[in-house]
């Protein structure tokens, strides 16, 4: 695409993938550039971008230069070229690593730098479709189909559209829940009362039922507290006279509230009956990755509400990474001035983080940019306080650093240059005379704190202090701190004169002997705080086996990573384990296979149903096949370690993960988490379904399909701020000349064209084969019932 900025270069970008099959693990791609402004561009340009995948700069174009900058910034010149004339165009092949199958895996966030050091941002490029087999395949042995309109048909097949009596009314579905033909009548000032300690819920329900209309008569309303019920459990009662609300404590009535309040009807009507409910797991998280791309105080909010809307407890705030530090601390305030800006600075501005995920070049760009600031992350712990969620802070070391290391690099220099040595190096975090030389799984080569430092232990001390003062402001409990520990590159440390000179004086021979130092470090750090220790499985899985009494997060789980198991092993050997397994609760990954569908897809693809089929404790029926297709291997399936007695109550629960990378808006961020959100929170809450064969799956997923088609997703559409949830298109194929669809959440409404213009809620709904006479090609969307439409399927007909 063209993109002019004012003052700025006009400049043509597209992108193609040539082919994935050009040699194992790589792919070949091209470039093409043309100046579409009037005035030519001077030699000793440099057009940056990112990328996920590392371009080999040997298979470059002759006359062009590729460099890896840093993480996924890569720079693109000409040495020894000429000026750039207008209309001229430039094409460059080049080779990455690994493969390119998805709008994903394309360059983004172009940027010129023009002789002069000026930058000016591009944007995205133009996309060229993915059509070819070595186009829409990773390999030539990626034996998984592409998800199109045919292989939808094909997988919707199994489900059908039940009647509302089939369909459940509460989700997460409870324990037992019973109703009659009665019904109920709530009204704007229904009369109730509450016990004891119950303002907050009073609140909510206040605010509930002032949605509702205005009208004579109506039921009470009863809001009361059981210590006798299990933690978080309640009883709904409602008869066409009385509601009745009772839960453990707050908490509990809170549950029941948010059932009753997915049994209300617009119009105030109930279904009379009892509803018996209480959770599965003690801990049911949802992670937010703000640091890739910073999401606001809105998003968050909104984000809180629709967990606490499907009985999510925790919410896993992941504040810090190479890419961006976004909490305000008050005596570091380079954290904020340098790590939470992205792009490219002006002359005069402060320095700050490279631009990364296609953020470009200015540093007031949403999305690179921004962090919370006290008050906002105040406003944050409150609200989640009114919602019983606990907040759990991430703040990410000793690796996926850079943010804090670059930051406090440049408040080193700065008092240096003032004269004040001792307090240049208070909070330094790396070492300058470290030669180490490594690369972290997303390209960073200088990303992990140096852990031999004195300072490094006074920075998190001050960090830790200020984040505990900020939950004492907002009067919500600070009980554990997740501290990442994920992905440290091997060959970290191993040049650092500091980390050398600390093994010596130990005695130790590993650098795991210096990272488990380093963790008993931060343990007695947060316990002189009244903080716990938890960490990602890493923390657990390098270190000498102490700590066993802290959380660990379980994410490696994909098939043929080897690590398959590693919750259960984890567990068995005395671990508290969160499972939060990629392979199924990782939703910044594709829903599927497809060019058009964002996100990831290393650990395989991730749709409703994945969440929602896990078997979190007992032999787990097997995927049918692994991220490339193949079966998994009786090998692989024999060496599976059960959980054992112990190990079962050592599961403290799920946890989905949004990873940042591809959350580029809030959009975006409510398309990747919904409707995954919810299979979540079926699966976390309700009771163990005890399936042990996939037919039983399957009936249970038809019903909870319908249950999203017919219920839930409407129910978000009714939201004061409807929510981006993502549609599925629909399924199609043409057989004996007549358009056959299906949706994979029956009840969605799917719409079709036959003249070529886009299907909306105003087109023909379909609702039985379509014949197809004299049409030529056929368009498909599933559409909300607000009018929102999916992605567009395109069917052409072959002409005879």
């Amino acid at each position: 695409m063209t993109y002019r900025p004012d003052g700025g270069p006009a400049i043509a970008i597209a992108w193609e993938c040539l082919s994935n099959f050009t040699r194992d693990d790589a792919f070949t791609a091209r470039l093409t550039l043309r100046n579409d402004g009037r005035d030519a561009i001077a030699s000793g340009w440099t057009l940056c971008f990112n990328t996920c995948r590392k371009i080999l700069p040997e298979t470059v174009s002759a006359g062009f230069q590729a460099t890896h900058l840093n993480g996924d910034l890569f720079s693109l010149r000409m040495p020894r070229g000429d000026a750039w004339l207008p209309g001229q165009t430039h094409t460059i092949d080049y080779e990455s690593l690994h493969w390119a199958i998805s709008i994903t895996d394309a360059p983004l966030g172009f940027y010129l730098l023009d002789a002069a050091g000026r930058a000016f941002d591009l944007g995205d490029p133009e996309i060229a479709p993915f059509v070819l087999p070595e186009q829409r395949h990773r390999m030539r042995g990626d034996l998984l189909p592409t998800a199109d309109a045919a292989w939808r048909f094909e997988q919707n097949a199994v489900l059908s559209l039940l009647g509302n009596d089939a369909v459940g009314r509460i989700t997460p579905r409870p324990r037992m829940a019973r109703f009659d033909s009665r019904s109920c009548v709530l009204r704007r000032s229904t009369p109730f009362h509450c016990g004891a300690h119950l303002d907050n819920e009073s609140a909510f329900l206040r605010s509930l039922l002032a949605t509702l209309p205005e009208a004579e008569g109506g039921a009470s309303i009863a809001l009361e507290t059981d210590p006798a019920m299990e933690a978080e459990a309640y009883l709904l009662e409602i008869a066409p006279e009385r509601v009745l609300v009772r839960g453990a404590g707050a908490h509990g009535v809170f549950n029941g509230l948010q059932s009753l309040a997915q049994l209300l009807a617009p119009d105030g009507t109930l279904p009379c009956g009892r509803v018996v409910d209480t959770p599965r797991f003690a801990y049911r998280g949802m992670m937010l990755d703000v640091a890739r791309h910073f999401s606001s105080l809105d998003t968050v909010l909104r984000l809180l509400d629709c967990m606490a809307s499907y009985k999510l407890n925790r919410f896993h705030f992941h504040l810090t990474d190479d890419e961006g530090w976004r909490l305000a601390i008050a005596a570091l305030p380079e954290l904020t001035e340098v790590g939470a800006r992205r792009g490219v600075s002006e002359p005069g501005e402060p320095p700050c983080l490279p631009p990364s995920f296609g953020s470009g070049a200015d540093t007031l760009a949403h999305g690179g940019s921004g962090f919370y600031t006290a008050d906002e992350f105040v406003a944050i712990l409150r609200h989640a306080q009114r919602l019983h969620i606990e907040v759990i802070p991430e703040f990410n070391m000793p690796g996926h650093a850079r943010a804090a290391v670059e930051a406090m690099r440049v408040r080193h220099a700065r008092l240096s240059a003032a004269g004040d040595v001792a307090g240049a190096g208070e909070f330094l975090l790396s070492d300058p005379d470290d030669a180490s030389v490594y690369e972290s799984v997303q390209l960073w080569h200088d990303n992990v704190m140096c852990i031999a430092l004195p300072s490094v232990d006074r920075f998190i001390d001050t960090v830790v202090a200020e984040v505990a003062a900020l939950y004492r402001q907002a009067g919500a409990p600070l009980h554990v701190l997740h501290t990442g520990g994920d992905e440290v590159p091997l060959g970290a440390w191993l040049g650092s004169p500091a980390c050398q000179a600390r093994m010596r004086a130990h005695g130790w021979l590993e650098a795991r002997e210096l990272r488990d130092d380093f963790q008993a470090r931060c343990r007695a750090i947060l316990a002189r705080h009244g903080i716990a220790f938890s960490g990602w499985e890493e923390t657990a899985l390098t270190s000498n086996g102490t700590g066993q009494e802290s959380d660990v997060y379980v994410w490696n789980n994909g098939w043929g990573s080897g690590q398959e198991d590693c919750a259960n092993r984890l567990a068995n050997a005395g671990h508290e384990v969160v499972l939060s397994s990629a392979a199924s609760l990782y939703f910044d990954f594709a829903y599927a296979k497809h060019p058009q569908e964002p996100g990831y897809y290393w650990a395989g693809f991730v749709d409703t149903r994945e969440p929602f089929g896990m078997v979190p404790l007992d032999t787990p029926l097997l995927p049918q096949h692994d991220a490339m297709g193949r079966a998994p291997t009786l090998a692989q399936i024999a060496a599976l370690a059960p959980l054992d007695a112990g190990g079962r109550q050592r599961v403290k629960g799920l946890q989905g993960q949004l990873w940042g990378e591809n959350a580029r808006s809030r959009e975006r961020v409510e398309y990747l988490a919904l409707p995954r959100l919810i299979g979540l929170a079926e699966r976390a809450w309700s009771a163990d379904p005890g399936w042990k064969h996939p037919e039983e799956l399957a009936a249970d997923w038809n019903e909870f399909a319908n249950r999203l088609g017919q219920r839930e997703l409407p129910r978000l559409d009714r939201q004061p701020q409807p929510w981006a949830y993502r549609l599925p298109p629909p399924g199609a194929v043409i057989e004996e000349g007549r358009l056959h669809a299906n949706i994979a959440l029956p009840g969605l409404a799917v719409h079709y064209t036959l003249d070529g213009s886009e299907p909306g809620a105003h087109s023909p709904r379909y609702t039985a084969p379509v014949p197809l006479a004299g049409s030529r090609s056929v368009k498909l969307a599933s559409v909300d019932t607000r009018g929102r439409a999916s992605r567009i399927v395109t069917l052409n007909l072959e002409l005879p």
